[in-house]
C-alpha cells in the first residue's frame, strides 16, 4: 500500500504489514527491488503491489456499517 499525500512514493512492506505493523521498504536501484529492513521481504515493484492487495482482504468491509440485528448475541 503506498502512502498518500506528495513526494517520494513509498511501499509498505506486505509481509510487516499483514502483522499491523506499518513499515515502509527501500529501493535498491542495482537489483531493481524494494526490500524490508525488519522481516528481509524482498521483491519487485508488482510483486509488493500483488501482496498488498491480499492484504487489503483484511480491510474489504472497513467502510460497511452493521446494525445490532445483523450479529448473533
Amino acid at each position: 500500500m503506498a502512502q498518500s499525500g506528495k513526494g517520494k512514493l513509498n511501499y509498505r512492506c506486505p509481509s510487516c504489514f499483514m502483522r499491523d505493523l506499518d513499515i515502509d521498504m527501500f529501493y535498491d536501484s542495482a537489483t531493481e527491488e524494494y526490500y524490508c529492513i525488519r522481516c528481509q521481504f524482498t521483491g519487485r515493484e508488482e510483486d509488493v503491489l500483488r501482496f498488498n492487495e491480499i492484504v487489503r482482504i483484511r480491510y474489504k468491509a472497513m467502510a460497511k456499517r452493521y446494525s445490532e440485528e445483523e450479529f448473533d448475541f
